[in-house]
């Protein structure tokens, strides 16, 4: 015997079946199953190509930013007490780089620092001190303002370039957030090591994070990138800006970490330009009268006055 199921009762079960399918998760009694957002598909040469596109056209930087250093952080030791400070930033290729820290409101500086690739130099005013060291010298000081590097943002900021002669591989990676594509590149020699995995969302094929390692695998930064937005300014007559050859959005959450010198910190962009031409003077980092002259190297310091 069959029995009819009436046309608008089984179109109410379609309904209360598929309700959920366009939404973000479907719930069927106690299971809740979390839907992922629609993925993209590239190759390991267009991830390449995408990755090469802000690296090769990202020429100087000129942005404000908010600095929220995380507690424990070696940062935390200068700005801490501020809970985050308001820092004007200038970057060029190939390393150079100043950043100039100012406390909410009033405005003091709290610190300035600057580095050309070689030498770094960091002029922390509460504290009468003017730091001078080589960018080659890591090791940690036992004294927290002898650690800052301004160095250590240009990775997060400029990124180097990966030339096509170095060896890449390409791999996915699912977690119950999201979809990537994991690009690999190698480092050369005896044996073969990682020197950079560059991390892609594939819900839009953005770069969201860039793990680079030392020697023996050492994690020396992870740079977590995110709100990827347009850039807004556009070379003027009156500039020289670098043409952006395709170049049109930049990310606006920064997070540094450099776990083996025990600090992370949270950049927030809130104004950026991109490749406008930046007077060399600009970079440049003197010595205030009547403040000490501190000399940083392998964790020891020598003083002048």
């Amino acid at each position: 015997m069959i029995r009819r199921v009436p046309t608008c009762v089984l179109l109410t079960t379609v309904a209360a079946i598929c309700g959920g399918c366009g939404g973000g998760r479907v719930v069927t009694g106690h299971t809740v199953i979390t839907q992922r957002p629609v993925v993209q598909d590239a190759t390991r040469e267009e991830l390449l190509d995408r990755y090469n596109l802000v690296a090769h056209n990202t020429k100087t930087l000129n942005a404000t930013v908010e600095l929220k250093p995380t507690a424990g952080s070696k940062y935390s030791g200068v700005i801490d007490e501020y809970h985050e400070v308001k820092a004007f930033l200038l970057a060029a290729r190939p390393a150079q780089i100043r950043m100039i820290g100012q406390a909410p409101v009033v405005g003091t500086t709290v610190f300035d620092m600057a580095s050309d690739g070689e030498t770094f130099l960091v002029f922390i005013p509460s504290k009468h001190k003017f730091l001078v060291g080589t960018v080659a010298v890591e090791k940690n000081s036992s004294k927290p303002i002898e650690n800052l590097r301004p160095q250590h943002l240009l990775d997060a900021l400029l990124w180097p370039e990966i030339r096509k002669e170095e060896s890449t591989t390409l791999r996915e990676f699912n977690d119950e957030n999201a979809r990537y594509y994991v690009l690999t590149v190698l480092r050369g020699g005896y044996q073969l090591e990682v020197l950079r995995e560059i991390w892609f969302d594939r819900a839009d094929l953005h770069v969201v994070r860039i793990e680079t390692f030392g020697p023996k695998g050492l994690l020396v930064s992870d740079v977590h990138l995110a709100d990827w937005l347009p850039i807004e300014n556009a070379p003027s007559q009156n500039t020289q800006a670098a043409p952006s050859d395709g170049l049109t959005s930049f990310p606006r959450a920064i997070r540094l970490e450099r776990p083996h010198d025990d600090y992370k910190l949270d950049l927030q962009v809130t104004k950026i330009s991109l490749n406008e031409e930046i007077p060399s003077e600009r970079f440049k980092l003197e010595q205030p009268p009547g403040t000490e002259l501190v000399r940083v190297s392998d964790g020891a310091e020598s003083k002048q006055p």
